[in-house]
């Protein structure tokens, strides 16, 4: 049998979460490795959207919505170091995004909706604007007459999703971090003061380690005394043809790339592990996207597909460090794009530390524990 690597910290997951999360801890070099399940995973990463989105986060929690805030706020310094490291231009583009409202009373909605949103107790305000039809068509040219208006939020934007992951791999090689496709952790040892981790290729052994693994850490969360109740929910995008600029502002569904093609996202389905389109859903997101910009009806479909979030009960992250066994800390979340800033900046910094500080206590697994909370 081959001896063990060990390292100082093993990160369970080469998606977004934990590739940011590496970045983050890139100064560790050759002593970090990430483990990534390879291509059979369940890739959040393969549906992303690409959009940093704040407006309309935070209800039921607002220590989310300042946490999302906070990560917007920093991604321009994230885009920098990444493109200064890596020579890639993430293509990140913040002037703000739009939810765009079909009928009056959804208009109503929303509006009744981000004012109960900031009425809570402790909620950080961030800047969003209720536009009737007019004042967004100057914002957004060639609407469907259908549109009654929507609201601007103004820490909105999006990247390129591909390029970023593509980055955060780049900076954590070129750092000397050590990356290892197709290990799937299928085991997790608590011994002493380390961890050691069984994988179809051999052992790993490390002081701390960080389970990023997604739909995957329902089930390694509790070999290191954790919990991660998430559960997989389909999101469907459609990409159509590359056309002229034209759309300068993200809309929540639909989206102009850096290299002009158009993306409709949208959909949330609770159907398990199934990652297959849904020709119905994608027939109603294209309708939709028509109503709001008629000229997309012309613009060919290249491809479309679907892919799995990883979803909490309430919809929230998990970030949590291990009582039982300190150094083992989960991260989970579906928002792995707008979060990555935060992941790379604020919860990287504190699980280099040793401690998580009382910033992440809303987020623990012990939320879910109503007779606890109580």
């Amino acid at each position: 049998m081959n001896a063990a690597e060990t390292f100082d910290v093993a990160i369970i997951g080469g998606g977004l979460t934990g590739a940011a999360l590496a970045f983050g801890l890139r100064a560790l070099g050759s002593r970090l490795i990430v483990l990534d399940e390879g291509d059979v995973a369940y890739r959040a990463s393969r549906g992303n959207f690409g959009l940093i989105w704040v407006q309309g986060k935070g209800a039921g929690l607002p220590p989310y919505a300042a946490w999302t805030q906070r990560s917007a706020r920093e991604w321009p310094r994230l885009a920098a170091a990444l493109a200064a490291e890596t020579g890639i231009d993430v293509a990140l583009s913040q002037p703000g995004g739009v939810h765009v409202c079909l009928a009056r009373d959804e208009l109503d909605r929303r509006s009744a909706q981000l004012a109960a949103l900031f009425a809570q107790p402790g909620f950080e305000r961030y800047g969003v604007e209720v536009l009737d039809r007019d004042a967004l068509a100057r914002r957004l040219p060639g609407l469907g007459p259908d549109v009654v208006g929507g609201t601007w939020g103004a820490l909105d934007g999006h990247c390129n999703p591909l390029k970023l992951l593509r980055a955060l791999h780049a900076a954590i090689a070129r750092a000397g971090c050590v990356y290892r496709a197709e290990r799937c952790v299928t085991w997790i040892s608590p011994v002493a003061d380390r961890f050691e981790l069984e994988t179809p290729a051999g052992r790993i052994v490390a002081g701390r380690i960080v389970l990023a693994a997604g739909l995957g850490n329902a089930r390694l969360a509790p070999m290191v005394g954790l919990e991660a109740p998430v559960r997989p929910n389909k999101g469907h995008v459609i990409a159509l043809e590359r056309v002229p600029p034209f759309l300068a502002l993200p809309v929540e569904t639909i989206r102009q790339t850096d290299e002009g093609t158009v993306l409709v996202g949208d959909a949330q389905q609770e159907s398990g592990l199934d990652e297959a389109p849904s020709l119905d859903v994608l027939a109603t997101m294209a309708a939709r996207a028509v109503r709001v910009f008629p000229h997309l009806a012309a613009a060919r479909v290249s491809r479309a597909w679907a892919g799995l979030r990883v979803m909490t009960s309430d919809g929230f992250p998990i970030y949590e460090q291990s009582a039982a066994h300190p150094g083992a800390y989960v991260a989970t979340c579906h928002s792995g794009v707008t979060l990555a800033a935060v992941h790379a900046y604020a919860l990287a910094p504190a699980i280099a530390d040793g401690t998580l500080p009382a910033t992440f206590d809303p987020f623990t697994s012990q939320r879910f524990d109503v007779p606890q909370a109580a």
